[in-house]
């Protein structure tokens, strides 16, 4: 499935900066960065619930706000990208 991790760290504190370096790099292993707090994950539910176990651990719920949107697989859903950004294609071949 298709995870988008969103997330918002509070980073008025020098603990508030290392919680959100490690939500990044969390994220940086499993998925890959679309904006600067925005990750796109291709995950089966065990990952899903690994990441999001790792990342609830990293934030402080009453300063920092994460957000993990589960798209559906359905044969309607798109993706429309505009302006320099470039995804990777997950189905496509690693080396070319």
């Amino acid at each position: 499935m298709l995870v988008l991790v969103c997330y918002d760290v509070n980073t008025e504190s020098k603990a508030g900066r290392r919680r959100l370096r490690r939500v990044a790099r969390a994220c940086e292993g499993i998925g890959q960065r679309v904006q600067k707090s925005v990750f796109e994950c291709q995950l089966d539910v065990v990952q899903f619930e690994s990441l999001e176990r790792k990342l609830l651990d990293e934030i402080d719920p009453q300063l920092d706000c994460l957000r993990l949107y589960r798209m559906p697989e359905t044969r309607g859903f798109e993706v429309r990208e505009h302006g320099s950004f470039k995804a990777v294609d997950f189905d496509g071949p690693l080396v070319l």
